[in-house]
Parts: C-alpha cells; sequence; structure tokens
C-alpha cells in the first residue's frame, strides 16, 4: 500500500507493508539465501529457517525482505503512474517498523525536469562561413618545412635556437626523483619547454662537457614532492645541432609531395584546410543549435541527475587514463588536485550533457523520428570506406553490441539534420 505526493520537484511516496506482507517476503529472502549459510549437522541450503535464525540472529534476513519489499512496492508504484519519471534512484528511510504490525517507509526521489520545446524555427543561430587566410596556409607550410627539416651538427658552444642533445639525471636532497632522467633528449634551447632555469645554463656548453645545473621547480608543479623544491640536475651535452630548414620552392614540392609546383601544392593545402574548417564549423553549428535550445527550454536539472552524470564521466575517464597507463590518483596528483575539486570543475560539462540528451529524446519523441536499416547501414558504411573495407566485410567484423554505436549515430544524423532544417527554413 502506498500514497505519493509532489513538493515542488520532488516526489515522496509513502509505503505501509502490512505483517503479512512482511512474513511473506522474511520467508522469500529465507527460500533465496537459505545456502549461503551452514550450520553444523545440517547439509547446506537444507538448514531450516529457525535454525539460521537461531545461529546469525533473528533479524538475518531482513535487510533483503525489506529491499524486496520496497522495491516491489516501488516498481508497482511506477507501472501505475507512467507520468511519474524518476530522475534517479529514491533515497529510502524506515519511519516505523516491528515484526507484528509491519513497517512505513519513506522515498524520496527528484523528478525529472519538465519543460517546453521552443520553436525550433525561432532560434536565429547562425552558421559561420568557412574562410582560409594566407596566414593559414602559410603556417601550414611551415608545419611541412619544419617536418623535412635537417640537423647539421655544430662544434660549438650551445646557443638559444640550437638543439642540445643530453643526457641528465635530477637530484632533490642528493637522491635521485621519479621522471627526472633521460638519454639522449633534444632540447630546443629558448624554448621554455624545461622549468625556469635550465635551458638558460645549457647555454654555452660545448660538446662533452659535464655540468651541474641548479633549478628550482615552481610552485604549481603538478608532482607534490617537487613544488618549489630545489633539485640539481647533473648534465652532459652529447651534441649541438642547428636545425636547417628547406626553401618551399617547385623542387622541393615536387621532390616530397605529388604535385608538381608550389602553386599546385598550394592550392592543394587551402582545399584541405577548407574541408577540416567546415567540418569544425558544422560541428561548432550542431553544438550551438542544442545550446540555444536548451537554453530556451529553460530545463532545471536536479543535483541528483548531475551528480550521477559526474559518476559515469569520471568512469569514462579513468578506463581512458587506463589504456595509457595512469591511474586517477597519478592523474590527479600531476594536477594538485583532488577529485572533488576535478569533479567540481566538469560540473557544467554534466549539466550540458544532460540538458543535450533531455532536449534530442524530446524532439526525437515529438516529432517521431525513426531510423531505417538502410539509414543504419549508410552510417556503418562511412566507417567502413575509412578503413578502405566494403560494407558486408566490416560488418561482418563488427560485434552484436556495435550495432548499437551505428543505430545511435544514424539517429544522432536524422535528429541533427531535422534541427538544422528547421533552423534554416524560418518561417
Amino acid at each position: 500500500m502506498y500514497n505519493f505526493e509532489q513538493k515542488e520537484k520532488q516526489g515522496i511516496l509513502n509505503v505501509k507493508i502490512s505483517s503479512e506482507e512482511w512474513g511473506k517476503a522474511v520467508e522469500h529472502s529465507y527460500e533465496r539465501n537459505k545456502s549461503k549459510y551452514s550450520v553444523q549437522g545440517f547439509r547446506k541450503g537444507k538448514v531450516p529457517r529457525k535454525v539460521i535464525e537461531q545461529n546469525y540472529g533473528d533479524t538475518v534476513f531482513f535487510d533483503d525482505a525489506f529491499d524486496e519489499v520496497i522495491s516491489n512496492e516501488y516498481s508497482k508504484f511506477l507501472q501505475e503512474n507512467p507520468k511519474v519519471v524518476p530522475a534517479g534512484h529514491p533515497h529510502v528511510d524506515m519511519n516505523k517498523f516491528t515484526v507484528d504490525a509491519g513497517l512505513e517507509a519513506v522515498l524520496k526521489f527528484d523528478l525529472m525536469p519538465e519543460f517546453n520545446l521552443p520553436n525550433l524555427t525561432e532560434l536565429n543561430v547562425k552558421k559561420k562561413k568557412v574562410k582560409i587566410t594566407d596566414e593559414q596556409i602559410a603556417h601550414e607550410l611551415e608545419t611541412t618545412r619544419a617536418a623535412h627539416a635537417r640537423y647539421v651538427e655544430e662544434e660549438k658552444p650551445a646557443e638559444n635556437g640550437d638543439f642540445a642533445t643530453i643526457d641528465f639525471v635530477g637530484y632533490l636532497n642528493g637522491e635521485k626523483f621519479e621522471g627526472g632522467e633521460a638519454e639522449n633528449y633534444r632540447l630546443e634551447l629558448g624554448s621554455h619547454t624545461f622549468i625556469e632555469g635550465f635551458e638558460e645554463q645549457v647555454v654555452g656548453m660545448k660538446k662533452g662537457e659535464q655540468k651541474d645545473l641548479n633549478v628550482t621547480f615552481p610552485e604549481n608543479y603538478g608532482a607534490e614532492n617537487l613544488k618549489g623544491k630545489p633539485v640539481v640536475f647533473k648534465v652532459t651535452l652529447k651534441k649541438v645541432e642547428k636545425k636547417v630548414l628547406p626553401e618551399i620552392d617547385d623542387k622541393f614540392v615536387s621532390d616530397t609531395t605529388e604535385f608538381e609546383t608550389l602553386e599546385e601544392y598550394k592550392k592543394s593545402v587551402k582545399e584541405n584546410l577548407a574541408k577540416a574548417e567546415e567540418e569544425r564549423i558544422e560541428r561548432d553549428y550542431e553544438v550551438d543549435l542544442l545550446d540555444a535550445i536548451a537554453e530556451k527550454s529553460g530545463i532545471e536539472v536536479p543535483n541528483s541527475m548531475i551528480e550521477h552524470e559526474l559518476h559515469h564521466m569520471i568512469e569514462d575517464f579513468e578506463h581512458r587514463l587506463s589504456h595509457q597507463g595512469m591511474t586517477m590518483d597519478n592523474y590527479l596528483s600531476y594536477l594538485g588536485k583532488t577529485l572533488d575539486e576535478f569533479k567540481e570543475e566538469r560540473k557544467l560539462d554534466a549539466e550540458k550533457n544532460i540538458k543535450t540528451r533531455l532536449v534530442l529524446q524530446r524532439i526525437i519523441s515529438e516529432n517521431e523520428i525513426t531510423i531505417t536499416e538502410q539509414e543504419v547501414d549508410d552510417s556503418i558504411n562511412d566507417y567502413a570506406s575509412r578503413y578502405q573495407m566494403t560494407l558486408e566485410d566490416f560488418k561482418k567484423a563488427m560485434r552484436p553490441e556495435d550495432y548499437a554505436f551505428f543505430e545511435n549515430n544514424a539517429i544522432m544524423t536524422k535528429v541533427l539534420n531535422f534541427i538544422k532544417e528547421k533552423n534554416e527554413n524560418k518561417k
């Protein structure tokens, strides 16, 4: 038996369980769990309930029984009240309980935020135009030059702008510290890659020279044990090189690319930049559209949903870190942050993720947007072509769970195109 009331954005479910129902729940718990208990003189799974209770306590099955009756009442309530949509798991408080009278409990849970979608033809979101500048093209050409640079060894003291190949070992209080040692490290002097004072002291060193560099780690350094600490690096300079960049001309282009002239190559660079810029602008446009819809919808996300989203975001981040051989603790230590600080910084992202999902789900539902098998195949084929595989071969290599990814990809493409069409076709 239950009764429900709504206070602002929270649902409150009062549950009453009779002594008869409670007795059945305890008996069910006994039947489910009796094989877990051992009592001398009885075969496992054949111990009478009374004997288990005498050996393990009268309330040994109460927790499990409580979970059962509350879960059943909560499920029954949700089935009979489909318009009540919880935003997360309920918090359960037991108010009264006796074996003879049964129990009373209160379940409190945040409700899914209520909102109305704005008119999608009145979003007034503009998409930026693709514009490639001469500076961007020049930057790409410089990148190409750098990729084909030569390093010419010079017999002279190291100067700023040179590349010094060094061995070094770092000592804190006379002891080596983790991460402070490398061999044949090529360091561009003047790049400020290392901590302040390191590169400046390498300047002037000669090939084969050994030198102790005294430096101090900054106060905001990631490793806690090194923050603000003075250390000594024992450095050996093994080589001094000058970076020589090639001239970008027709000959260079002909020798290193599929093009014959510099002008042809520049044209190709511009086309590739424009394609990448167009893809970036399109992604930004989609994000701007969803942000505008969420803002105009006025969605207020309950804290329980944000915490739940943060939990999954952190789990996903930990999983990605593990593939890089790192743990969350190591990563946080490097940043000099606590987990709570890390989560606080991502709260807005979590809230934004939730709002985006809610508006997308509502748009799909209200406009009855569905996908066909062909549209899913088109999504799969996009990926297959990247690996130079046929659709059939790619599908054979797919795992059963991969199909859901491509279904989601297809529905996302369709709903985003729907939103863009509405925004671009104003009344």
